[in-house]
């Protein structure tokens, strides 16, 4: 670890003397088996900021990768009777991300080559002082941030592009938006409600990326797409043979997003089995790998988001109260784009112009008969469905201008002919409505329920309207 005659008040005076350097703070697993070098060895990296777990040997080392995620790992080559190149495997098997320094006594070339082979990082002869330490350390902090960088921007590419941009002129969009930014800045649970389409996934992603966390890895589960048995293995992992189908041990996205965040989208359709293991998980960060009996620790940050009642599916014996509580720390509501009428416009030009780019066209904007149908508009859908509107506007279109009739033809349709807030009568507004939701609806049971009065009074408001 050090040179000879380097004792501890000389490490400590060393290294509060080094110049501090921005590097991220790691998790860090010391494998040796001296105690003086394990003392030593985390003494340098604790100052340094990071997180330490020093153990003495091949065995406690699994165990301690049983119990914790790891980013960085310094490895004694020789371990007792046992050799320290063979622990190497099964860390990486449990993180894939893992970085390996190994350190000897014992230098060679042929330990190096075999160490690199095996899936070490980094070399390191001893002995060593605490700033050889220090820069191996940032040197494997440095190529961590870039895979984590190219990670990111793959995703963007992918999905995220354009849709970052949350400026608007509407106050609960804004109010939300600033909620957002302000608990970013914690590590608090946050659960965002609002209609499918209106942003949450985008929302989640920006509080990640506003965050301390925003270096570290972000992941995403879509509830309703897994049923139970696969979604716990999704979160917590899984061990080999667990069930039908687990041919290899698997991490869970849990570890994956170790230091980061979690995103779980639409949280009201989580299955009920699920849902007390990842109520242990808010409250103690402790979690079991399926097929395990081994408790793990992780520190990840859950954003969570429903389009759905959840205080009704709590009544309904659909959803645990208690985990309701505890995802309910922060709650954010996205408004739906047919209350941001103002934004839309705005929004709109700018998804032209990101599709313009995409297909090689330069648009000027839309023309304002085209502007009027938007903003009249519904949006049942949301943003989504405004993002897929102007994609194909912006196909279709071969002018530099947008108009009515590159937009789809059943927007007129469902335009509202009065909007909130215009200077007619309730009756007007009434008769509308009820026109709409028998439209919308298969029958008069259906149309009654929804809009509050008994099929009878519907009846007599269908003759007084003259609707048949």
């Amino acid at each position: 670890m050090v040179e000879a005659g380097y004792n501890n008040a000389e490490a400590k005076e060393t290294l509060m003397s080094d110049e501090s350097r921005d590097v991220p703070s790691f998790n860090i697993l010391v494998v040796d088996d001296e105690a003086a070098i394990r003392q030593l060895l985390s003494m340098c990296l604790e100052t340094e900021g990071h997180k330490v777990v020093a153990v003495g040997s091949y065995d406690d080392a699994l165990r301690a990768s049983q119990s914790y995620s790891f980013d960085l790992v310094f490895l004694d080559l020789r371990l007792g009777t046992k050799n320290g190149l063979d622990l190497i495997p099964p860390l990486l098997a449990s993180f894939p991300w893992l970085k390996i320094i190994v350190i000897t006594a014992y230098a060679s070339i042929e330990n190096a080559v075999e160490a690199i082979r095996r899936g070490a990082a980094d070399y390191i002869p001893k002995p060593f002082t605490p700033t050889q330490v220090n820069l191996a350390v940032l040197k494997q902090a440095e190529l961590r941030s870039l895979e984590l960088k190219v990670a990111a921007l793959q995703e963007e590419l992918g999905q995220f592009d354009h849709e970052m941009d949350f400026s608007s002129t509407s106050p609960p969009m804004q109010r939300a938006v600033g909620m957002a930014r302000e608990v970013a800045r914690t590590d608090a649970t946050i659960l965002l409600r609002g209609e499918s389409g209106t942003g949450k996934t985008v929302l989640a992603r920006a509080v990640h990326f506003w965050s301390k966390r925003a270096a570290k890895p972000f992941g995403i589960i879509s509830c309703p797409s897994l049923n139970s048995e696969l979604l716990e293995s999704q979160l917590f992992g899984h061990m080999k043979g667990a069930f039908t189908g687990a041919v290899s041990d698997t991490i869970g996205r849990i570890a994956a997003c170790e230091g980061g965040t979690l995103f779980l989208d639409e949280m009201g359709d989580l299955p009920i089995a699920v849902q007390p293991k990842l109520l242990r998980f808010l409250q103690d960060k402790e979690y079991e790998r399926v097929g395990s009996y081994s408790t793990r620790k992780a520190d990840v940050r859950i954003i969570a988001s429903t389009n759905v009642d959840l205080e009704r599916a709590v009544k309904e014996n659909r959803f645990r109260e208690d985990l309701l509580f505890r995802l309910n720390v922060i709650q954010i509501t996205i408004p739906p784009l047919r209350e941001r009428s103002d934004d839309i416009a705005i929004l709109a030009e700018r998804l032209l112009a990101f599709f313009g780019r995409n297909y090689h066209k330069v648009f000027s904007g839309f023309t304002q008969e085209a502007v009027e149908m938007l903003k009249q508009y519904s949006w049942p859908g949301n943003t989504r469905e405004l993002r897929n509107v102007v994609e194909r506007a912006a196909i279709l279109c071969h002018s530099d201008r947008v108009s009515v009739e590159h937009l789809p033809e059943g927007m007129p349709c469902d335009a509202p002919v009065f909007p909130l807030g215009h200077l007619v009568s309730l009756k007007e507004i009434e008769e509308e409505h009820v026109r709409r939701v028998l439209k919308s609806t298969k029958t008069l049971g259906e149309a009654a329920e929804i809009l509050g009065i008994d099929k009878a009074t519907l009846w007599r408001r269908r003759k007084q309207y003259g609707i048949y």
